[in-house]
């Protein structure tokens, strides 16, 4: 039967008062406040049952599940569900920092190829949060498909804050390596300024010359050597790959000891420099400028990443590290 028992607390009539669970603007309650608190107090505090709630406030059974409720939707009540490797993972990051020797490692505790840019969100923002950004400062972004997906998944709130890419890559059939549109995929989602390279990674003798005079071209050269911070794709071994950035010469004999680049600076496996015929001319942020960046964040997953994140660590082209901690672990297990 429907209604209320003569044991229970009358509905409430008229506008909510102070006393009510929704004073204000609030979402109304039949129940008053004080009611709903001290069950909520006794059913999770107190670990009473409910039949022992209804005894001591002298309402229904019913009415105890409804008070419950009622606290969880008025948000007299916080429910936390807490990662049970969050306390692992803050040991690991540890750890894989001191053996690397960087400044900082962030971790997610799982990823999946399909969720990379959501399950690397959290590390992603903790990297940005220390890098203590205000309006006017610059942040690189590199080109890659984990960077990628970071652009166009969840990026933290960057006010103000102007976004470089760092390499050139305009007209790249191939998304991953569009670095204006990782850019300004970043900047819609955070609030940041986006900054625009217009050239190849690597563009003919008489291109460069003119780049080098183009002003809009010095802008972001000027942005790159005073940035606060990086995000910046660990590329995989060169072997491994799929698919590279349009114009480099991949069959050339070189790139089989490249394990990596980041920025399009390839390295050999203790983070030497891996150059090959036309590689100064490319659009590329150098290892220099790198290297004297306060934040510049790896960020990169899975165990054929392992060598490239050694190799980028040793060869000071990144000095944070967000990844996961299964790669964290395989990169323990390597240098162990």
């Amino acid at each position: 039967m429907s209604g209320t028992s003569p044991s229970d607390p009358a509905p409430a009539s008229g506008p909510p008062t102070e006393g009510g669970v929704a004073a204000g603007d609030g979402p109304r309650s039949r129940f008053p406040l004080d009611t709903v608190y001290q069950a909520a107090r006794m059913y999770y505090l107190e670990d009473a049952t409910q039949n022992e709630i209804a005894a001591r406030l002298g309402v229904s059974r019913p009415t105890v599940s409804r008070l419950v409720s009622e606290a969880r939707r008025a948000g007299l009540v916080r429910i936390e569900v807490v990662d049970p490797f969050q306390d692992e993972t803050a040991v690991l990051a540890e750890r894989l920092r001191v053996v690397l020797g960087l400044q900082a490692v962030y971790l997610a505790a799982v990823t999946h190829t399909a969720t990379l840019g959501v399950d690397l969100a959290e590390p992603v923002a903790a990297a940005v949060e220390a890098m203590h950004l205000a309006p006017g400062d610059a942040v690189l972004v590199s080109s890659g498909s984990t960077v990628h997906a970071i652009a166009h998944g969840v990026v933290p709130p960057m006010p103000g804050v102007q976004l470089v890419p760092t390499v050139g890559g305009q007209a790249d059939p191939n998304q991953w390596f569009q670095t204006n549109e990782i850019t300004r995929a970043a900047a819609e989602r955070s609030g940041a300024i986006p900054t625009f390279l217009f050239a190849q990674a690597l563009p003919s003798e008489a291109l460069r010359a003119s780049l080098d005079e183009d002003p809009a071209f010095q802008h972001v050269v000027g942005l790159w050597e005073r940035a606060t911070g990086a995000i910046l794709g660990i590329g995989a071994p060169v072997a491994t790959r799929d698919a590279m950035a349009r114009g480099l010469p991949v069959d050339h004999a070189v790139f089989e000891r490249a394990t990596g680049d980041v920025c399009l600076n390839f390295t050999g496996p203790d983070g030497e420099a891996i150059e090959f015929p036309g590689s100064e001319r490319m659009v590329r942020t150098s290892r220099e400028v790198l290297a004297a960046v306060p934040h510049a964040v790896g960020v990169a997953v899975g165990a054929v990443k392992v060598p490239s994140i050694i190799s980028a660590v040793r060869g000071r082209l990144v000095n944070e590290l967000v990844t996961d901690a299964a790669t964290a672990r395989a990169l323990l297990d390597a240098l162990a």
